[in-house]
C-alpha cells in the first residue's frame, strides 16, 4: 500500500482539501450488465436534479472548480473529470464503456460529484505519493487526450513523476483488464469528511459487488488533519 501526502504548496492554496485512497485486489472484466443498469438508473436520477447549466453548482464540482481557479487553471477549459462525466449524462449521451473497474470508479464520481482516479497500483513507482501542483512543461500523457498541459493543475506524483490529475488520469497507470492491484483516489475539494466517508462506503460496496474486491485498505489524507479527519481515518485503522 502506498502512502499519500499533500505538499506544502498545495496546502497553502487549498487548505480545506481532503481525499481518500482505496487500495484493493480486484478481478476486472470487460463489461458488467448489472453495473450498467445502476449507472443508467443513477444517470436518470442526476438528470432529474441538474441541467447542463446548473451541474457546476453541485457541491463537489463547485469546490473543485474553485480550487482550479485558485491554482491558476481555467476549469472550463480543463474541466474536472467529475464535471465532464456529469455533463455527458446531461447532454443525453451514454458514458463510454471502458472496463468494469473503470466504470465503477466513473459511477463513483457521478454519485458523489468528486473527481476520482482508477489506477493500476502495480504501475505506481515506489511507495510514496505526493499531491502537488503541476509545473510548466511537466510531461504528462493523458488517457485519450495525448500530451496534457498540467501546469497549475493538482497532480499526484510518484518517483517517476506525475500520474494522475482530477482532469485526466495518465496512460502510465491506466487500468487494464489484467489489473489486479487497484488504487482509487477520491478528491474531496469541498473538505467535507462526512461526504467523503459516504463516497468511500459507496465505492467499496461497488468494487466488492462488481469487481470482487478484497484486501481493501483505506488511506485518508488532507491539507490539514482536523479532528473529523482523524476520526475518519480511525474508522479504517481499526478494520
Amino acid at each position: 500500500m502506498v502512502s499519500i501526502a499533500v505538499s506544502e504548496s498545495f496546502k497553502n492554496i487549498c487548505p480545506d482539501f481532503c481525499g481518500a485512497g482505496i487500495h484493493a485486489t480486484v478481478k476486472n472484466s470487460a463489461l458488467s450488465d448489472a453495473l450498467w443498469e445502476e449507472i443508467t438508473a443513477y444517470g436518470n436520477e442526476l438528470s432529474g436534479k441538474y441541467t447542463i447549466d446548473t451541474i457546476k453548482e453541485r457541491a463537489g464540482i463547485y469546490a473543485t472548480r474553485l480550487a482550479y481557479k485558485a491554482f491558476g487553471k481555467d476549469p472550463s477549459r480543463y474541466r474536472p473529470a467529475c464535471e465532464q462525466l456529469a455533463r455527458r449524462i446531461l447532454q443525453g449521451k451514454e458514458l463510454y464503456h471502458i472496463n468494469t473497474v473503470v466504470d465503477v470508479v466513473n459511477l463513483l464520481s457521478l454519485y458523489t460529484g468528486y473527481s476520482t482516479a482508477a489506477l493500476d497500483g502495480a504501475c505506481i513507482a515506489g511507495n510514496n505519493v505526493e499531491l502537488g501542483i503541476g509545473r510548466a512543461n511537466e510531461p504528462y500523457q493523458a488517457i485519450g487526450r495525448g500530451l496534457l498541459n498540467i501546469e497549475n493543475l493538482p497532480v499526484y506524483r510518484d518517483t517517476e513523476g506525475a500520474f494522475a490529475t482530477p482532469t485526466s488520469d495518465s496512460t502510465r497507470t491506466m487500468v487494464s483488464l489484467d489489473t489486479t492491484n487497484l488504487l482509487v483516489l477520491i478528491n474531496a475539494y469541498d473538505g467535507d469528511p462526512q461526504h467523503l466517508y459516504e463516497a468511500i462506503k459507496y465505492g467499496v460496496r461497488c468494487l466488492k459487488q462488481y469487481a470482487c474486491a478484497s484486501n481493501i485498505e483505506v488511506t485518508i489524507y488532507a491539507s490539514h488533519i482536523t479532528p473529523q479527519i482523524e476520526a475518519l481515518q480511525q474508522k479504517y485503522d481499526c478494520c
